[in-house]
């Protein structure tokens, strides 16, 4: 809980970035911020580089919100250095922000929970393009990435190995194809939301994530009881059995044909995305939390020591 003398409390917002999710952030930033300061805060916008760390000590911030997405903003770095500095934040701590970058720490995570997970492994880039690491169809995707960035998916008839950008890292993560229905659920502080069905033509890649049309977001999801109480379950599940903190959002897949069965956790993102029409502001909404509500909320929650 964020305890200050002033009567508008000061909360630098953290964004951008140098990761790939870059613009994205800033527009989480950007949108944080406009209700913030609509919630009657003190809110000062910072484009987080390496003077990171001096720019804050400068600002003197009681809360920093942070808005950052992908590597070093969501990984344990940034939040490393909160610690440090002693400054409440919003969202997970250190080691909790590391594990869920880490997608086969937390895929380990979740089968220690008892929770559903298709068969993955880590190989390298070159291995994986020389050939096949499992049988197709499977997907190949950074191990240590932000969600739907750099997603590569080997179809069962493929004429060969996936032929992988050389941007992407020389680790990767191989899992199984999971078919069926994108699911997802946010966790705000000990309570799961509620459940979203997305549809798309293709993969919910990053493109389906963030460009107008990409996606159509079905909340509350009409699925069967069942599965959305599983969902729901799950997520608050993988939620405290990851240690999150603050908001965290878990998407599944659900192959229909296998009912509960066919219901498997994919990840858990310690740092959903932060525009009014994102999934989890748009699951705040759903149950009656305001997007500037959301924001407050999160800037209550923010602590160090995390």
């Amino acid at each position: 809980m964020v305890r200050s003398s002033r009567t508008n409390p000061k909360v630098a917002v953290i964004m951008g970035g140098p990761s790939a999710e870059r613009d994205v952030s800033l527009s989480s930033g950007r949108e944080c911020a406009t209700a913030l300061r609509d919630e009657g805060y003190d809110v000062v916008e910072v484009d987080a580089g390496a003077d990171l760390a001096q720019k804050l000590s400068e600002i003197a911030p009681d809360v920093v919100f942070n808005a950052l997405h992908g590597r070093w903003g969501e990984d344990g770095c940034v939040q490393g250095m909160l610690e440090w500095l002693r400054i409440p934040y919003t969202h997970s701590g250190v080691f909790s922000s590391a594990l869920t970058m880490d997608k086969e720490a937390t895929k380990a995570a979740y089968r220690a929970a008892g929770l559903p997970v298709v068969p993955s492994i880590i190989a390298s880039k070159s291995d994986v393009c020389a050939a096949h690491p499992m049988q197709p169809p499977y997907v190949v995707k950074p191990y240590n990435e932000g969600s739907s960035v750099g997603i590569y998916i080997v179809h069962e008839d493929a004429s060969g190995p996936a032929k992988l950008a050389g941007d992407m890292p020389d680790r990767v993560m191989v899992e199984a194809y999971a078919p069926g229905r994108e699911l997802t659920t946010t966790v705000v502080g000990d309570r799961a939301l509620t459940v979203t069905d997305i549809v798309t033509d293709g993969w919910y890649d990053y493109a389906a994530k963030y460009e107008v049309g990409g996606s159509r977001h079905i909340v509350p999801a009409d699925i069967p009881q069942e599965i959305f109480d599983a969902c729901m379950e799950y997520a608050l599940r993988a939620h405290r059995a990851l240690g999150c903190r603050g908001v965290s959002r878990t998407d599944f897949r659900w192959d229909e044909a296998q009912g509960l069965a066919g219901l498997i956790l994919l990840e858990t993102n310690t740092q959903p995305g932060m525009t009014p029409t994102s999934l989890s502001p748009e699951q705040a909404q759903a149950v009656g939390m305001s997007f500037g509500a959301l924001c407050r909320w999160m800037v209550e929650d923010a602590s160090w020591d995390r």
